[in-house]
């Protein structure tokens, strides 16, 4: 097949050593193109440019952020896409199934293509930006937005100092006025005052570490988004949020928390600008952010037999609030 290989070199993960052996792995049955990213957002370009020339498999090796763009870059292509883990925490991929090393997930990833092991992927869209398993508003947003402020910090300390951040943006949250907004589905669920939102195409929600944090387990390619809400930070959401993580239901609708499933969209409308962020990577501000599901979006290649992480589906909040 022809394959073309989309690096982002400075990714957490990826070494000379990595690629010269993901390079070697993949040109032993392919035909292989390498292409390298110098800057933010060259991958969607590159990846659109590998789909309409040709390419059969479009891969990403890098973070999170990486495999967002390509996926941008090839929506409602012919072409398979796929992800190699090389980034801090690697969340789409880990999804669906592959290993976070990515010389292992490379041996994964052959295997699925020899097999023509290819899924029918949605992704979720925010304002016709598309992402892969979340988007993240209000105070998700803030902590990404500090963690991505100083990448190199991000780079070598890693989990540590990510719940660095998280306390620091939750204080700040707490101790100042914090950004407030009305979310408000299709269908007419509603809520006002939130101050977090998140919307997820995926399960997990996110890693720490080896341990899945799970908010809303039915969340999948195949199924229309779930969105979590929380219109109070104080500290006695903190246990419901512990908890939330490790039951099979996922985050519950309880006073101040707010669970939805199957939406296919919604508005997050606010008077003042808020921070979102998609699949990891900050986002400039704005006051509002539409929010659709787009079925069959990509095709993913997905490996032979993916890890399974989904629970039942929670009782879905259809009061307005």
């Amino acid at each position: 097949m022809r394959v073309t290989l989309i690096v982002n070199p400075v990714a957490s993960s990826v070494t000379r050593r990595t690629r010269i052996v993901i390079q070697k792995a993949l040109t032993s049955d392919h035909e292989l193109n390498v292409e390298e990213t110098t800057r933010k957002g060259q991958a969607i370009r590159l990846a659109h440019r590998a789909a309409r020339t040709g390419a059969e498999v479009v891969i990403a090796l890098g973070g999170d952020g990486t495999i967002n763009e390509v996926a941008n870059g090839t929506l409602g292509e012919s072409c398979w896409v796929a992800p190699l883990p090389g980034g801090s925490t690697n969340v789409f991929a880990r999804a669906i199934g592959y290993p976070n090393d990515a010389v292992e997930a490379t041996d994964t990833l052959l295997a699925a293509l020899t097999a023509g092991s290819v899924t029918k992927a949605s992704v979720g869209l925010a304002n016709n930006r598309a992402f892969l398993f979340h988007l993240g508003a209000g105070f998700d947003a803030a902590v990404v937005e500090r963690v991505e402020r100083r990448g190199q910090l991000k780079r070598y300390f890693g989990y540590p100092w990510f719940i660095a951040s998280t306390f620091a943006a939750w204080f700040e949250e707490i101790t100042g006025s914090g950004s407030s907004f009305t979310i408000e589905a299709a269908d007419g669920r509603r809520v006002a005052g939130a101050r977090l939102a998140i919307a997820m195409n995926t399960t997990p929600y996110t890693y720490l570490g080896a341990n899945a944090l799970h908010l809303a387990p039915e969340a999948g390619l195949d199924q229309p988004l779930a969105i979590a809400t929380l219109t109070s930070l104080s500290p006695r959401m903190v246990p419901i949020l512990v908890a939330a993580t490790k039951r099979a239901r996922g985050l519950p609708t309880v006073a101040g928390a707010h669970h939805w499933s199957d939406v296919d969209k919604a508005i997050i409308t606010a008077k003042q600008p808020f921070l979102y962020q998609l699949d990891g990577e900050a986002m400039d501000p704005v006051t509002e952010l539409q929010l659709d599901h787009y079925p069959a979006a990509l095709n993913m290649v997905v490996p032979v037999a993916p890890l399974s992480n989904r629970g039942p589906p929670p009782a879905t909040d259809n009061a307005a609030s």
